[in-house]
């Protein structure tokens, strides 16, 4: 599609769609104008409030950016720094539970061979 053929296209059926409605107004001149005016001036209104909404919500964006940036190293240095004391914490404590096991098998083992002389005692009797 070439540029030219549609830009003279377009312009020509806005001027002719102006036209239509200036003819076909129900409104006088001035009235047409002055309502013009303030649906402008409303549009105007709008798109500022627009505006300042959109930069309002491109600080928060930028903020919101820069505090996960500092925090989130920080963050997992923390847990980091949290796993390997649980780590450590564990640690200690395994080796006595494993401590307290092996003397809970021995304590069983015992057991079992003081009944083993008990029952072959009795047997004997």
């Amino acid at each position: 599609m070439r540029a030219k053929p549609f830009l003279i296209g377009l312009s020509t059926g806005i001027i002719g769609g102006l036209t239509a409605i200036i003819f076909s107004t129900p409104q006088s001149g001035n009235e047409l104008r002055s309502n013009v005016a303030r649906n402008l001036k409303i549009a105007k209104t709008r798109l500022s409030e627009i505006q300042h909404h959109s930069s309002s919500v491109k600080e928060s964006i930028i903020t919101l950016k820069n505090e996960a940036k500092n925090n989130i190293p920080n963050i997992m240095n923390d847990l980091k720094g949290s796993i390997s004391n649980f780590r450590q914490e564990i640690g200690s404590d395994t080796e006595k539970l494993k401590e307290e096991i092996e003397g809970l098998q021995r304590s069983i083992a015992e057991i079992e061979n003081n009944l083993s002389e008990i029952n072959n005692n009795k047997k004997k009797e």
